[in-house]
């Protein structure tokens, strides 16, 4: 383990290709990290070790905990996979018809949730891994492509190509309980649930994010919306008070794009993945990697900005 203060210490053994998404335990620091390099592995954060790798048929596009040894991966070749670090077992709860971008384990549920390309969503029950459509529950028709799920209690967002946001209840599938447009001008990139599951964060590829509430009402758009961190193409992360709608500091810059983001969870640590997004086409580039830092660790107070709200 190589110790950068400036941006944070850099996990030994990252993957070779870029990096889809990291994600931290709920219950402990380890840490879930799907790749272009058709591999999910695991890591201890606070150990620098990396405590198991599953190889896929294809790129790997997003990946989510079970427990502290397994998770779920969905991949380019269009398959659900749970895996098991611990017993070194994969099964393949079912397939899309495209490439699935897109994976969440809902606890309140017990439900693995999907989004493909193919315009659809998927429900499984991870209990009865029998065959390839045998863990299936539901398939739900999106209005295109799915780009990015998030998951709060029972209340599931899902942000598809052409901005449309469709909010469910999973005790109800058969049909959204909101349809929305996104607030800001382009292409979804991200979207995240608040913790306390009053509402979600959305982020796009022109760089700014919007905060959204459930609940419609002029009291509830009044509400705070607590601290959270953003990361882009230019390498940088920053840390914001929703509350005041100020930037509260700027880490040094990351060596490349900021692919993916995680806090641990007790907020205290963040997982940074610095990966190219090819967001200026195929050009040399620095090598992905995974960087572990402490959120209080400052570096830089810029001047400050304004919050990065959609033009009205």
């Amino acid at each position: 383990m190589s110790l950068v203060p400036s941006v944070g210490r850099e996990l030994s053994n990252p993957p070779s290709d870029g990096i889809s998404n990291l994600r931290f335990s709920n219950s402990s620091d380890h840490l879930l990290v799907s790749s272009w390099d058709k591999s999910v592995r695991l890591y201890d954060a606070n150990a620098d070790s990396l405590r198991g790798e599953f190889k896929h048929g294809g790129p790997v596009l997003d990946c989510c905990f079970h427990d502290e040894s397994s998770g779920f991966s969905v991949c380019g070749d269009n398959k659900v996979r749970r895996i098991d670090f611990n017993a070194g077992k994969e099964d393949i709860l079912g397939m899309h018809d495209k490439p699935v971008r897109c994976v969440e384990y809902s606890y309140a549920a017990g439900q693995v949730i999907t989004g493909s390309w193919d315009k659809t969503i998927k429900c499984w029950d991870p209990r009865a891994a029998s065959g390839p459509e045998g863990t299936q529950i539901g398939t739900y028709q999106q209005p295109e492509r799915v780009n990015s799920l998030s998951l709060v209690g029972n209340r599931l967002v899902v942000a598809t190509a052409g901005r449309h946001v469709n909010i469910y209840d999973l005790r109800n599938m058969s049909q959204p309980e909101q349809r929305r447009e996104s607030s800001l001008k382009y292409q979804t990139r991200c979207v995240r649930c608040y913790p306390n599951g009053t509402g979600y964060a959305l982020s796009s590829v022109e760089g700014r994010v919007s905060m959204e509430f459930f609940d419609l009402s002029e009291a509830a758009q009044a509400k705070n919306y607590g601290t959270f961190a953003t990361g882009g193409c230019d390498g940088f992360v920053n840390i914001w008070d929703g509350n005041n709608k100020k930037r509260l500091y700027q880490y040094s810059k990351y060596p490349t794009s900021i692919a993916a983001l995680s806090f641990s969870r007790d907020g205290g640590l963040l997982a940074v993945a610095s990966s190219y997004t090819f967001e200026e086409g195929d050009k040399p580039h620095e090598p992905d990697a995974i960087f572990v830092r402490s959120v209080n660790e400052i570096e830089v107070k810029p001047k400050p900005k304004a919050y990065p709200n959609p033009p009205v």
